[in-house]
């Protein structure tokens, strides 16, 4: 009997999963369709349709998975005015719901994800900052001056991921060395973001699992550390945040 159980609870799953995937990439698909005029408009309309993807895929998950999302420390993002915010990831859901709290950030993403048709194309326009990863090429030797230049002109928080790419639930790989340099460079205050998105929506994985979704907004670091202080310090209060999602 355990085991029957077992196996209808699957089933529930994997269909919850099927028909959240069918909604998932068929309204994005349309929502990324509606949104073409925008290519030829200020760039506020754009990132209106990033911030609606945002809030109609928290509908489905609440709607299909009866998964909710729920963001913490959102009066750490109105203690200091400037920043730039460093994130866990683990999940593309992350890259579409931090749109909403951050009201439409600067993306530093890798350099291929802006040839993807129509999505490339959006990242482009709403300013993204593209690398060529772990190389030195011409490309990257102005990379941090291009950083400050954006978010000096856009009046948008900057937003990176210092894992460098998604990461499962329990894994914790030390971050990447360029978020200290980042953090030198732009000598601003930086937010660090705690989540637990792969546990329900695993990367790679068509399957989503049962539970709910917290983000939570750490306090600021001020500027002025060591830039090796630095990412020590961010590593282990996310890493220690993410612990108590477990």
């Amino acid at each position: 009997e355990t085991k029957l159980a077992k196996i209808n609870q699957f089933l529930m799953q994997f269909l919850k999963s099927l028909v959240f995937n069918i909604f998932l990439y068929v309204g994005l698909i349309a929502i990324f369709i509606l949104a073409i005029p925008t290519l030829f408009l200020p760039d506020k309309f754009t990132l209106f349709f990033g911030r609606f993807s945002a809030k109609y895929i928290i509908f489905l998950l609440k709607i299909i998975l009866n998964t909710k999302v729920e963001f913490h420390g959102l009066d750490n993002l109105k203690k200091v005015e400037h920043y730039f915010v460093a994130s866990a990831h683990q999940s593309m859901f992350e890259t579409f719901a931090l749109q909403i709290p951050l009201d439409s950030p600067i993306f530093i993403l890798k350099k291929e994800l802006l040839k993807i048709p129509l999505f490339g194309w959006y990242l482009k326009k709403i300013g993204s900052i593209d690398i060529v990863r772990e190389t030195t090429t011409k490309e990257n030797l102005d990379f941090f001056d291009k950083i400050k230049s954006k978010i000096e002109i856009n009046k948008r928080p900057l937003l990176i991921f210092p894992q460098g790419t998604r990461v499962r639930f329990n894994e914790q790989p030390p971050f990447k060395k360029g978020v200290g340099r980042i953090y030198n460079s732009l000598n601003l205050p930086c937010i660090p973001v705690a989540l637990n998105t792969g546990k329900v929506w695993p990367k790679n994985s068509f399957m989503m699992y049962p539970g709910n979704i917290h983000i939570s907004f750490l306090e600021p670091i001020m500027p002025g550390k060591d830039k090796i202080d630095f990412v020590k310090e961010i590593e282990d209060k996310i890493y220690s945040e993410i612990k108590r999602f477990i």
